[in-house]
């Protein structure tokens, strides 16, 4: 009997090393590696710059706490305003961790304003995390379930719906900030159009809400941009982010602009590990080589070779229903549930993830080259062919 608490279900595999896009098991057999660790090494496995960047940070320092001043913590947060847009950064652990700091600087802007019980509009579908404050946020009923009760706080709307946020603005002075992942990854890889994104920036604007998004899967050039917000002719006033920051080394960031800078003050927030000194200098590595390696344009280009080469090998089945998704975070959604295809793809040598019971993710490593691209589609469309041959479709 294993020591670990059951918490997950896992595949029947353990790996021992990886190079770049693939990764190696026990046996030495090697995969292509579709889902980097749920989006979290986009600079692959083994890369030169994070190796090199481990050796060094490791012979000089590894950790301090928050008590004191860090050079690397300092540079990080100007690195990320930098490419966000935003003032302001506080360092986490881990997504959950910084929507946490996020869901906390809106109440407390809430308070600040006068508001008693300040609320936060969260969107149907939508994943912010395990905590309980993030797992009440989240619009799945299915994880929810035993842990009542959950925090109070949040009004949920249906994603894409304008009109349906008007009528919370109308109708509830309580609400302090609006919080949204603009692509819901465990939600089935939906993205939130960029009409609707400028819509709700207005309605915040006049209502004085703070505009919150949640990158922690969409950040760190996933989406072909530093952020999926950037392009699309508005900036939030929130946003956080984690997974891609430190290519596999725990890190979470809550940014912040403009009036929202300021909200935090000493004793409002705090973090024993988050943003020490070795973890920092994990997440200037991969921003200075998702830079170096034009890794950004990668995922837009490789994203769009993915899709064509998906949609052009599947094209005589009705049974791809949609293909969803930014760069290189990707949606197949079928017809049917695909509970098998997980397992049939690691029997194949393919690493890839289906949510929502019907759609197959993809989130493979920024630095995958084109043949791996075309590798990792190729293998895809089989499995979506010969999962649309056997199983059973099912109605939704």
């Amino acid at each position: 009997m294993s020591a670990l608490m059951p918490t997950y279900a896992r595949l029947p595999v353990t790996f021992t090393r990886g190079e770049g896009t693939y990764l190696f098991d026990t046996e030495g057999r090697r995969y292509l590696d579709g889902i980097a660790g749920i989006a979290v090494n986009g600079l692959g496995h083994a890369h030169p710059a994070i190796v090199a960047a481990i050796r060094q940070q490791a012979d000089n320092l590894v950790h301090t706490s928050n008590l004191y001043g860090i050079a690397a913590q300092e540079q990080l947060a100007a690195r990320l305003a930098e490419v966000s847009g935003m003032d302001t950064c506080f360092f986490g652990n881990s997504g959950a961790e910084a929507n946490e700091a996020a869901i906390k600087l809106a109440r407390l802007h809430g308070h600040n304003r006068g508001v008693e019980k300040p609320a936060i509009i969260v969107l149907e579908g939508a994943f912010h995390g395990r905590t309980l404050a993030t797992l009440s946020a989240t619009g799945n009923r299915k994880i929810q379930a035993g842990f009542e009760p959950l925090v109070s706080g949040f009004v949920r709307a249906p994603r894409n719906d304008v009109e349906a946020i008007r009528q919370i603005a109308a109708n509830n002075p309580d609400v302090v900030a609006f919080m949204a992942e603009p692509v819901q990854g465990e939600g089935g890889v939906h993205e939130l159009s960029a009409d609707y994104l400028q819509a709700v920036r207005q309605i915040c604007d006049q209502q004085g809400w703070l505009m919150m998004l949640d990158e922690v899967q969409t950040g760190n050039g996933r989406t072909g941009d530093w952020f999926a917000y950037q392009g699309m002719g508005f900036v939030p006033d929130v946003v956080t982010t984690a997974k891609g920051l430190g290519n596999g080394f725990p890190i979470g960031a809550c940014l912040a602009r403009s009036a929202a800078a300021d909200v935090f003050g000493p004793g409002h927030h705090g973090s024993t590990y988050g943003g020490n000194p070795f973890v920092c200098n994990m997440a200037l590595t991969v921003i200075e080589t998702l830079e170096k390696e034009a890794l950004l344009s990668n995922a837009k280009r490789m994203g769009a070779l993915i899709r064509k080469l998906v949609a052009e090998k599947t094209a005589g089945t009705d049974s791809l229903v949609e293909i969803r998704g930014k760069g290189l975070m990707l949606g197949f959604q079928l017809d049917r549930d695909c509970p098998g295809l997980v397992t049939d793809a690691l029997h194949k040598g393919l690493l890839v993830n289906v949510t929502c019971g019907n759609t197959v993710r993809l989130l493979p490593p920024l630095v995958i080259s084109e043949a791996e691209a075309t590798e990792l589609a190729e293998g895809v469309a089989d499995l979506i062919l010969s999962t649309c041959a056997t199983a059973p479709q099912t109605s939704r």
